[in-house]
């Protein structure tokens, strides 16, 4: 396994978070949230990584707010 490609954290059940994000064609603020969420039980810190997953999901708020103001 590679510390680049394939750390111990991306791969904790039968598919790699990246492959569902792939699979789902997720944007990349709801690929990081799903990211963050999904491996923050394998990291060293879940608090800090569910909050960068508030992060993102506190940025995509924004921006859908900014959309349906233009519409």
């Amino acid at each position: 396994m590679s510390n680049v490609d394939h750390p111990s954290h991306y791969n904790t059940g039968r598919i790699e978070v990246i492959d569902a994000i792939d699979d789902w064609g997720l944007g990349f603020y709801e690929g990081n949230i799903v990211k963050y969420v999904a491996r923050s039980n394998h990291k060293g810190d879940r608090l800090q990584d569910l909050e960068k997953a508030i992060w993102y999901l506190g940025r995509l708020i924004k921006i859908e707010k900014e959309k349906n103001k233009r519409s």
